[in-house]
């Protein structure tokens, strides 16, 4: 999961400081979730699956569709 919310904020040419902000939180904080340091709230991944437009299972790495279930 952490190198998918890394990959998906590089392929977006996003800085962490920006999802950290959309997020409400500190870049540092941020950061430890791409490293996985700390484990992601849901509430965080709620928020990362809306803002990127993938579903919650691909950031989980249950699956490799990214597409969200309509």
């Amino acid at each position: 999961m952490y190198k998918r919310i890394r990959d998906l904020r590089e392929d977006r040419d996003l800085t962490q400081k920006k999802v950290a902000e959309m997020l409400g939180m500190s870049q540092t904080g941020y950061s430890k979730y791409e490293t996985g340091e700390n484990d992601v709230p849901t509430s965080v991944l709620i928020k990362l699956s809306n803002y990127y437009n993938v579903s919650i299972d691909y950031l989980l790495g249950q699956t490799d569709k990214p597409e969200r279930n309509t």
